[in-house]
């Protein structure tokens, strides 16, 4: 059986599995944000930075990459996915639904934020957030070379973030 992965964030530019297939899909009833302090890969624990999340809202939809594991790689891609995804347990890993830009419907993988936990942040200004992630670095660098990778990424196939593109252009008159 084919594995699905729903990319919003890093797993865009870097899924670091063998990806057979790349699709555009939506995700309904989560909204992707910077809601996650990150204390491991753009952060410390000292001074956190932001990294995106999927937040529960049900009047939304998050569009970005549904990408398809490569045959007979299914175990060891999820196994590489839980111990990046899952560092902090502030994710929750999900199965739910993306349909795709070409009709299809799929069943996804998917790593939404836990509110209930500690690194959980929705709802910080967009100025705040820019602030933080001017000046974050963490252990996978720096907290702005995360936002400009899937700000570009995002372009690249197509995909508007009104909020990513504020905060690019407001973290670069910051740095």
């Amino acid at each position: 059986m084919a594995l699905w992965v729903f990319g919003y964030g890093s797993l865009l530019w870097n899924p670091g599995f063998d990806v057979a297939e790349s699709v555009i899909g939506t995700l309904p009833g989560y909204a992707r944000s910077f809601c996650m302090r990150s204390i491991h890969h753009r952060g410390t624990e000292d001074e956190p930075g932001l990294v995106l999340a999927l937040d529960h809202q049900p009047d939304h939809a998050c569009t970005g990459m549904a990408l398809r594991a490569a045959d007979g790689t299914e175990e060891a891609t999820i196994a590489y996915l839980r111990e990046r995804e899952l560092i902090s347990s502030a994710y929750l890993e999900k199965e739910l639904q993306v349909t795709l830009a070409d009709g299809r419907d799929v069943e996804a993988v998917v790593y939404v934020i836990d509110e209930a936990h500690e690194q959980y942040c929705g709802g910080l200004p967009l100025e705040e957030q820019a602030q933080i992630i001017a000046h974050a670095v963490g252990g996978r660098g720096p907290n702005t070379e995360y936002l400009y990778n899937t700000a570009e990424h995002l372009t690249s196939v197509g995909l508007k973030d009104a909020d990513l593109d504020w905060l690019c252009a407001r973290v670069k008159s910051l740095v």
